[in-house]
């Protein structure tokens, strides 16, 4: 038998049907689904040391199981002395069974690693049906040797689905497992 990532059954066992009935979809095709997750990490500093996007690079490599590719700036700016073609952050792109183990990962173990956390801010829909979160520090993620780094980064996550709204992707996101906070308090 070949392996199948837990979220990737659970999504058709159990969240194809869920949401077929609360849309009321005709189709199993119409239920939208998880297309890709963008892990993106800006490291301004790599400017004046490169040593830090070498770092930035390492980390993401082992926090997504994939190897991380520098992003590099399109522009001049002179007052950032930032030069075309040079490397200012990390980014990597997750599908299929990577994408799903990370979910898995985010869920049950990165996220609630975070201080006081009381879930995921419910403000980062873009109108289309995919959803990005900043994470604030990267030593959320057990794959991150404390002792080893030399500068705390954030990043920011992005979930790409095939949702047409953003209510659609929200609930497609809740089943996966993803705790956004209570709206019950506002």
């Amino acid at each position: 038998m070949e392996y199948q990532p837990r979220l990737r059954t659970k999504y058709f066992e159990e969240i194809v049907p869920a949401l077929t009935e609360k849309f009321s979809y005709k189709s199993v095709m119409e239920v939208p689904k998880l297309e890709k997750i963008a892990l993106n990490q800006g490291i301004g500093a790599g400017i004046a040391d490169k040593k830090l996007i070498d770092a930035g690079l390492a980390e993401m490599t082992s926090i997504s199981g994939q190897k991380a590719v520098p992003t590099i700036s399109k522009h001049d700016v002179s007052n950032f002395k930032l030069r075309k073609g040079v490397p200012i952050g990390v980014r990597v792109t997750l599908r299929g069974e990577k994408m799903y183990e990370f979910l898995d990962r985010l869920i049950a173990v990165a996220l609630p690693r975070v201080r006081d956390f009381r879930g995921i801010n419910d403000k980062g829909f873009d109108g289309r049906g995919n959803y990005t979160v900043g994470i604030p520090e990267q030593l959320i993620f057990p794959e991150i040797d404390i002792d080893k780094v030399s500068r705390i980064n954030g990043m920011d996550i992005t979930f790409v689905t095939t949702a047409k709204t953003d209510e659609e992707a929200m609930a497609l996101l809740k089943e996966f497992g993803l705790p956004f906070k209570n709206q019950k308090n506002k």
